[in-house]
């Protein structure tokens, strides 16, 4: 593991786009494929500031679509590296439609995007840790590890058993 520690606000981006009418379905709403492109654009470049280093997606967690996003809306997507592993990171992406004509401003989507760092070999290399500071940012760090269990049992690379963090919830041991 690198010895550099980072705060997350090092990491915090904010990507804004505006919705035009070849980014909509018939119904005039964002097609939620693009909005995933948006996504992943906005937490690489977090996790790349993160990790200085080229970074690939590794998971895309539980994309929750709240609110549609209408043509003409302005989307404002804010990314923040939550927790580094050894040579991974977990980005947390919250998305905001606004319609500047109104002035409405509503919280559409949220997720968890996973990447891993690579050197130009295109093998894994460690990550800088990093130090939660905020209330948030510590409820954040402390539940990135338990949703990393759930992604790695998930995938079939854990068993159940061993995911020690999310047994906790739910049994007394």
């Amino acid at each position: 593991m690198s010895t550099k520690i980072k705060s997350p606000k090092e990491s915090f981006t904010i990507m804004n786009e505006l919705v035009l009418p070849n980014d909509t379905n018939t119904l005039n709403n964002l097609m939620g494929g693009r909005l995933l492109h948006w996504m992943d654009i906005a937490a690489a470049i977090s996790a790349q500031k993160h990790c200085n280093r080229i970074v690939v997606t590794a998971s895309v967690d539980n994309v929750s679509f709240k609110q549609p996003i209408k043509l003409g809306d302005v989307i404002t997507i804010e990314a923040k590296v939550t927790r580094a592993f050894n040579t991974s990171v977990e980005v947390r992406l919250d998305v905001w439609a606004e319609n500047i004509p109104s002035g409405a401003r509503v919280k559409s989507n949220e997720a968890y995007y996973t990447f891993v760092a690579i050197d130009q070999s295109g093998r894994t290399i460690p990550v800088p840790e990093i130090l939660p500071e905020t209330e948030d940012e510590i409820e954040l760090f402390a539940g990135a590890l338990r949703r990393r269990q759930l992604r790695l049992i998930l995938s079939g690379k854990m068993k159940a058993n061993d995911a020690k963090e999310l047994r906790a919830l739910f049994f007394e041991e």
